[in-house]
């Protein structure tokens, strides 16, 4: 069977979070659960620097503000691990070329990611920091409950990553006033802390 399922469903967790991608992928591989797992990915190195890093994830996504802030640097942090994680894949496969696979798996992260940080900005707007908590946790456990079910079943968690992403294109087109809104809070913070750095009284000479 190609890879092609396995790297689209890759490429999406990957847009929402990378770092459990590769660390979950490496401990189904290390492991032995699975065959189809890179070596590379299941290198003690590589697990124990994703690990860290997604601990880090953990904790930042569940920061209001501090979660926009981590998804504005990751912008190019996740497309290139899907892309990445896709052309290992289809190396380990065989099944596909790693151009195409590095392609289908950074442009589905992309998207994804950029329904992530629009949703983030979205949940943003709200007052109380509880909702960043709930989708950063309901976030996490898609994205390792659907990367374990691809390995073993990758049409099956294709079809699914598609339609979340469908479904979250959808939602974040829903959610455009309210992004622009959170925008423009931040754009207002940040020029009230320049007016407050401003030095108001005559110079001293």
């Amino acid at each position: 069977m190609s890879v092609l399922p396995l790297v689209f469903t890759s490429g999406w967790a990957s847009g929402v979070n990378a770092y459990a991608v590769v660390l979950l992928l490496g401990v189904l591989g290390a492991t032995g659960l699975s065959d189809d797992v890179p070596a590379t990915l299941q290198r003690p190195e590589v697990l124990v620097i994703a690990g860290v890093l997604f601990l880090c994830e953990a904790v930042a996504d569940k920061v209001p503000y501090v979660d926009s802030a981590w998804d504005a640097v990751h912008t190019v942090v996740r497309p290139a691990a899907g892309a990445w994680v896709g052309a290992l894949l289809a190396g380990q496969s065989g099944s596909l070329s790693d151009v195409a696979a590095g392609l289908v798996g950074g442009s589905t992260a992309l998207a994804s990611h950029a329904v992530k940080a629009g949703t983030r900005m979205a949940v943003n707007t709200s007052p109380e920091p509880f909702s960043n908590v709930v989708v950063s946790i309901a976030e996490d456990l898609g994205v390792g409950a659907l990367v374990a079910f691809a390995v073993f079943h990758p049409v099956a968690a294709a079809v699914i990553a598609g339609t979340l992403l469908l479904l979250g294109l959808v939602a974040l087109f829903f959610l455009v006033s309210r992004i622009r809104r959170f925008l423009r809070r931040r754009a207002q913070r940040r020029e009230e802390r320049r007016l407050v750095g401003r030095p108001t009284g005559p110079p001293p000479w």
